[in-house]
């Protein structure tokens, strides 16, 4: 059985993205930095729980160590944990918003590395953003546009520069970074847009399912490549 761990999967497109790869017959553990709500969730989903803070260096160590008792592998990681950092900008929130978006990447995914290396055909998806695109916010027919959100574009600029680094580095595992396409979530609230968090999970479970043989190091949404 496919054992997979979601970061921030306590609501939104991970949570839906723990849903759907349960349908795929998957064991999923559902991180999440927030104990009571990610217990409710996994509880809910039939999935595992696992208390896990991205900006935590020993939550996140813990958190995989736990898998690694109960399942030996990790076969698919996706780091969908992520803030909007909205609001005026200060050295504090920026540091804020690149702990959570881009070095909980790395803390992640180094803790989950020897893990993956056991498993035969570990995946790694990185839910990034079209907003850390220079070709999206500078075009004007694109609705990132008029989106001013310094922090969380250049952060997720730095996740999916990662994803492409790691992907070099271990060319035994893919890794694939994810615009998931605007979704209706806590995030994005108070801009009033969005579709269905089950529509973009879709897109993220697309790239948690590849084969053996599917790419690595790419930048996607539903559609295709994204430019950079």
């Amino acid at each position: 059985m496919t054992v997979s761990l979601i970061t921030g999967g306590n609501k939104g497109i991970g949570f839906e993205t723990a849903r759907q790869l349960l349908a795929h017959g998957h064991t999923v553990y559902i991180g999440a930095r927030d104990a009571e709500r990610g217990e409710k969730a996994a509880a809910e989903l039939g999935a595992r729980f696992v208390r896990l803070d991205v900006t935590d260096d020993a939550s996140v160590r813990d958190a995989l160590a736990t898998v690694d008792a109960a399942e030996g592998r990790l076969d698919v990681l996706v780091n969908n944990a992520g803030v909007l950092g909205a609001g005026e900008i200060t050295g504090p929130l920026a540091h804020e918003v690149f702990d959570v978006n881009a070095v909980g990447v790395v803390r992640v995914t180094e803790a989950a590395l020897p893990l993956l290396r056991r498993s035969s055909n570990p995946t790694v998806v990185n839910v990034t953003s079209s907003m850390g695109s220079y070709w999206a916010v500078t075009n004007p027919d694109r609705p990132e546009f008029g989106l001013p959100l310094a922090l969380y574009a250049a952060s997720k600029t730095a996740a999916t520069m990662l994803t492409v680094q790691y992907a070099k580095a271990h060319p035994g595992i893919k890794f694939n970074a994810l615009e998931p396409g605007t979704t209706a979530t806590d995030m994005t609230a108070a801009f009033g847009i969005g579709r269905p968090a089950a529509e973009s999970a879709a897109t993220v479970v697309r790239l948690a399912t590849l084969g053996a043989d599917g790419p690595t190091g790419t930048f996607t949404d539903e559609h295709g490549p994204l430019n950079w």
